[in-house]
């Protein structure tokens, strides 16, 4: 079974953001980069995903064309099989992914990047839906603490938690970078 890697969202837009942390970015760099240097020595494709939305003004580093909109500092170089700008938060909405990924007979997507609960799950849950076999490796992904509305602070840790729970035998198989390279064929 072919399986694909996507890095979604591991862009420089993010350190602009004031709720940016450095805290963990280091271990996710170290991960996300063993899951690109495991999959370029397997062959297995990578795709690049970079998030653009919002106003096309000079300070938002999310806007197309944004000297943000770029891989983030830290980040290994690979050769993208394919590059794609999502508007949304799933990676196939609005995007060539999923005709890509069906016309190179991919069944498998290993989902690694920039929101945990955000565009790592919602393009999980969509890839999961739409009949692929996901592995989630949550070292690989990477959130930052928020306020609940109640005014109680989640950490990315209890975020990535959640995140994990609703996954994991619904959605996806939870893996490591090293389970996930193991079983990608």
């Amino acid at each position: 079974m072919q399986t694909a890697l996507l890095m979604i969202d591991v862009q420089e837009s993010f350190p602009q953001r004031p709720y940016w942390s450095q805290i963990g970015a280091d271990v996710f760099l170290g991960h996300v980069n063993a899951l690109i240097a495991g999959a370029q020595a397997r062959g297995i494709p990578i795709v690049r995903v970079f998030h653009t939305d919002g106003p096309q003004t000079p300070d938002n580093p999310f806007a197309h064309g944004s000297e943000f909109v770029r891989p983030l500092t830290g980040l290994a170089p690979f050769e993208a099989a394919l590059t794609v700008e999502k508007h949304r938060h799933s990676a196939l909405v609005g995007t060539p992914l999923a005709t890509w990924l069906v016309e190179h007979g991919v069944r498998r997507v290993i989902v690694a990047g920039i929101r945990t609960e955000q565009c790592c799950e919602t393009t999980t849950r969509h890839a999961s839906d739409e009949g692929w076999e996901v592995d989630f490796v949550g070292d690989a992904t990477l959130t930052f603490d928020m306020q609940t509305p109640s005014g109680r602070t989640l950490s990315a840790a209890e975020i990535r938690e959640r995140t994990e729970t609703v996954l994991v035998n619904r959605f996806a198989t939870l893996a490591t970078v090293d389970e996930a390279l193991a079983r990608a064929r």
